[in-house]
């Protein structure tokens, strides 16, 4: 199964989850530059707004009072196909229609002097996801790259995971329902560098999923 990913499907998401923290490499990463994260011990959940959605090949536009370093996170997405409470692990892949990628674009001095990501994460245009949703893939061994004007400067495997995709959709039914039209992203591995720049060509790849490519501009 294969279904675009369209404006009429990003307008379909009705709630927008994402892992966070669920490599071990980008916490590393991540604590070399000052943070004081440690790995963690249970599946916890964070939200994204859905107004942040855009489709690939769309524009990633950096406010214009942005200071910056505005960067990249190559993602794995679930969607979710039919309604689903207290999954067990076993089943809780079940739930899922199929997979895309998901581009969590994050303003790295928002992320760090905010009390909350309202907009280090969550700004129009900082979400792109997409090329297809692709059913019949094993969610826990894809390889996700990501291009920067043709260079790759990521690469990784889903196989990394701190916790698996079954064990969040199973985790997270526990406490809520999820419906179709839910997205679950889950998180990157090892660092987003180079900061995205103006003009720049970012793109997340998979070899089942297709590419994720969008251009980035500055709002003048």
């Amino acid at each position: 199964m294969i279904q675009e990913v369209n404006q009429k499907v990003l307008d379909s998401v009705r709630n927008f989850y994402a892992a966070g923290l669920n490599f071990r490499a980008h916490i590393e990463w991540a604590n070399s530059r000052g943070a004081s994260h440690k790995i963690p011990t249970q599946a916890d959940i964070g939200y994204r707004s859905n107004n942040a959605l855009i489709c690939s090949g769309e524009d990633i536009v950096i406010p214009k009072d942005s200071v910056g370093p505005v960067e990249y996170e190559g993602e794995l997405v679930a969607v979710i196909g039919r309604k689903i409470k207290n999954a067990t692990e076993s089943n809780a892949l079940d739930c899922v229609a199929g997979y895309t990628l998901g581009n969590d674009v994050s303003e790295r001095s928002w992320q760090k002097g905010d009390r909350t990501l309202w907009r280090a994460k969550n700004s129009d245009t900082f979400k792109p996801m997409g090329p297809a949703i692709v059913g019949g893939i094993d969610p826990m061994a894809q390889k996700i790259d990501v291009r920067i004007n043709g260079k790759t400067v990521s690469s990784y495997s889903t196989a990394g995971m701190i916790f698996g995709v079954a064990h969040y959709i199973a985790r997270m039914s526990r406490y809520l329902t999820l419906h179709p039209g839910d997205v679950i992203w889950f998180g990157c591995d090892g660092p987003t560098v180079p900061a995205l720049q103006p003009g720049d060509l970012v793109e997340v790849v998979n070899d089942r999923i297709g590419v994720l490519a969008n251009r980035v501009t500055r709002k003048p």
